[in-house]
C-alpha cells in the first residue's frame, strides 16, 4: 500500500500516517542491529519474517483477550496499527537468567526465575538505563497507576505467551515489550513481539532461536526466524 507521512524511523521498522485518523502503517525493514545499534547489517527477508511473526502473535493475543495496537497485516512487510502515545519504557520480563542479568548480578546461567519485570528508560543517548518504579513516576514517564497496569498486563502477557511457545517446542526465556496510551487513556501493548525482542530456546537442543544468533554470531538469523515462523504457522493453524 502507498505510504503517508513518515512519523517514526527506528532500527527495524518505520511508521507512516494513513488516510484514516488514528491508524498508522508499520513497515518492517531488512535490517539487523545489535549493541544498541552500533552493529548493523542489511538482511534480505528479515522485515517480512518479523512482520509475519508479530502479526501472528498479536492476532493470537487479541483472540486471548490481550489488548494491543494491532489491526491487520496488509502486505508481507506491512501492517496497520492503532496510533498511541508511546511510553518511553522498555519493559523486560525474565523467566530464565541469561544475558545482561547474569553479567550484572553474577547469576547462574539458566536459573529459572519467578517472572521478574525490569524497566529501562528508552533513550539511546543515555544507553537505555535501568529504572525502578520511583524513577518512572518522578520523571513523569508514567503514572503510578500506569506502572501497576503495565506490570499486571506484562505478567498476563507472559502467562499467555508461555504456553504458545511451549506448544512449538520453545522456552520463552525473556522478552521486551512496550506500551502506549490511546487518546481515551487506554493502555495498549504496542511495538512488536518477534525473535528480535524475545529470547527463545529450543526445548530439546537448548539452542537459541532468536536474535542472539546474530549478537553472538553463532548461526543464520534468517534461517532461525524462518523456523520460528514455520512452527507458529503450524501451531496456530490447528
Amino acid at each position: 500500500m502507498s505510504k503517508g507521512q513518515l512519523v517514526y524511523s527506528g532500527k527495524a521498522k518505520e511508521l507512516y500516517t494513513t488516510s484514516e485518523p488514528g491508524v498508522l502503517q508499520v513497515v518492517y525493514l531488512d535490517q539487523a542491529t545489535a549493541l544498541n545499534g552500533l552493529r548493523k547489517d542489511q538482511m534480505s527477508g528479515k522485515g517480512q519474517l518479523n512482520n509475519q511473526i508479530t502479526s501472528l502473535i498479536f492476532k493470537y493475543l487479541s483472540e486471548q483477550g490481550i489488548a494491543n495496537h494491532f489491526i491487520k497485516e496488509v502486505s508481507p512487510t506491512e501492517q496497520l496499527v492503532t496510533k498511541v502515545a508511546m511510553i518511553p519504557l522498555e519493559v523486560v520480563l525474565r523467566n530464565v537468567a541469561t544475558g545482561s542479568f547474569v553479567k550484572k548480578f553474577n547469576a547462574v546461567e539458566g536459573t529459572v526465575l519467578n517472572p521478574l519485570i525490569e524497566f529501562y528508560y528508552k533513550n539511546d543517548a543515555l544507553d537505555d538505563p535501568m529504572m525502578n518504579d520511583a524513577h518512572v513516576t518522578v520523571l513523569k514517564i508514567a503514572t503510578a497507576e500506569q506502572v501497576a497496569q503495565i506490570k499486571a498486563q506484562t505478567l498476563e502477557l507472559n502467562q499467555t505467551l508461555m504456553p504458545l511457545f511451549e506448544k512449538i517446542g520453545l522456552t520463552l526465556v525473556d522478552f521486551k515489550v512496550e506500551y502506549g496510551v490511546t487518546p481515551s487513556g487506554e493502555l495498549l501493548l504496542a511495538d512488536e513481539i518477534t525473535p528480535d525482542t524475545c529470547r527463545l530456546w529450543d526445548r530439546e537442543t537448548g539452542k537459541s532461536l532468536d536474535k542472539d544468533v546474530y549478537r553472538k554470531e553463532t548461526g543464520d538469523l534468517i534461517g532461525v526466524y524462518q523456523e520460528v515462523l514455520a512452527r507458529l504457522k503450524q501451531a496456530l493453524a490447528q
